[in-house]
């Protein structure tokens, strides 16, 4: 018996296996394909590389089974994919609600607050660790649970922070998920829960931020996150506690994206590099409000904007380096998964199709929703895909979101 898992078995061997069990000869599928019997034999033996996805989805249509499961993936990609948008309209009808001023108070219980902070934390390490279904069945309860601690313990209780953080959490995965609309109004609702409180602003202009440079609007994002950071930066530089120059330094890198969406190449590099200086005093690993900032966030971060500014070259250098740094490992499985995403479009951008297949792959296997569920990971799979013959791990990857060709 093989020790190989499913996955790991050669694509040759599963169209052997596939064949016997079809009770069909090499002849036979090299036939109904208009190929030859050597070439099946080829294919079969591992002598010939099955590496274009067009190719593979011929020989499953003859073997009756879908292209993912030669590809050693997932058969049954839609359903999860109908599911996660079913969540997201129930996270939609969730922020659509104005229960208090509708129908006056909610006579649901409210859930102490100890119990929601515990709920919020739970809420975060699901994005962190990239288990987006999950978090997105959880948020339109957790929503209406944060809301009515707000409106029932009001600040004194830190219900206010709590909410804050749960439209912050929401707004984050509205943008992987390409709601940016949505993702908008739910950071634009942590800003009003947050006014006068410039500390608890910076932790909310952080998803507004993101939302906006989703949005397309790359300029206002760059305005607010620069007006926040300001607002709560040290009279004297690093002269602050570690956790507000965490947010001081996320919210100038996450300007420095939005300058990238806008091709300012100068004002990246000046958001940068002051950001990068904050970074040394923090350091790496400690995950400040939930930012993970830290000098090797920064470098990620050069890579991002790079890639916007068409700068393949710079950016396969970051990346390669970058990975191989002691702080790569510190960071949350979901920063590093993007990363990787934002690598195989590096790759792309300088023509080298086999790595960008392989920081795709990396990608998948270190959190595989991050992969299988964001539009911007569709249009990379397919930019690969489509360019040449790729490994059949990313054809795996196009048959798991559903690609055709």
């Amino acid at each position: 018996m093989s020790d190989l898992r499913p996955d790991d078995e050669p694509i040759g061997r599963r169209v052997a296996r596939w064949r016997v069990r079809r009770r069909m000869t090499q002849q036979m599928l090299a036939d109904q394909l208009g190929k030859s019997k050597s070439w099946v034999d080829k294919i079969e033996r591992g002598v010939r590389a099955l590496d274009r996805f067009s190719v593979i989805q011929d020989v499953a249509g003859v073997l009756r089974v879908d292209a993912s499961v030669l590809a050693g993936g997932d058969a049954r990609p839609a359903a999860a994919v109908g599911a996660l948008d079913e969540g997201v309209d129930r996270v939609r009808a969730a922020l659509a609600r104005y229960d208090t001023l509708l129908t006056g108070p909610d006579p649901r219980p409210t859930p102490p607050v100890a119990d929601l902070g515990r709920q919020v934390a739970h809420a975060w390490l699901s994005y962190q660790h990239a288990h987006y279904p999950q978090l997105v069945r959880m948020l339109p309860g957790l929503l209406g649970d944060a809301q009515r601690a707000h409106a029932t313990e009001g600040e004194a209780a830190g219900a206010g922070g709590l909410l804050v953080q749960v439209y912050r959490i929401t707004a984050s995965m509205l943008v992987k998920l390409g709601e940016a609309d949505l993702a908008w109004l739910a950071a634009d609702r942590a800003m009003a829960v947050a006014t006068g409180d410039p500390p608890l602003a910076a932790v909310a202009a952080i998803p507004l931020g993101q939302a906006l440079r989703a949005a397309g609007r790359g300029r206002l994002a760059m305005a607010v996150t620069i007006a926040a950071a300001h607002r709560i930066a040290p009279a004297v530089p690093h002269d602050g506690p570690p956790q507000e120059l965490a947010l001081c330094g996320t919210l100038l890198v996450e300007a420095a994206l939005a300058a990238a969406s806008c091709g300012d190449a100068r004002s990246v590099g000046e958001l940068l590099d002051q950001t990068g200086d904050i970074a040394e005093w923090v350091g790496d690993g400690q995950d400040h409000h939930r930012t993970s900032f830290g000098p090797t966030s920064v470098e990620l971060a050069r890579v991002a904007a790079a890639v916007d500014l068409g700068d393949g070259g710079a950016a396969v250098t970051g990346h390669e380096k970058v990975v191989s740094a002691s702080g790569w490992a510190l960071l949350p499985v979901e920063h590093r998964a993007a990363h990787l995403l934002d690598a195989a479009r590096a790759y792309l951008h300088v023509g080298d199709l086999l790595r960008a297949g392989r920081a795709l792959v990396d990608a998948e296997r270190t959190a595989p929703a991050e992969i299988r569920h964001r539009p911007t990971a569709r249009t990379v799979i397919e930019a690969v895909a489509s360019a040449g013959p790729v490994p059949a791990g990313v054809a795996r990857l196009a048959s798991l979101v559903g690609l055709t060709r």
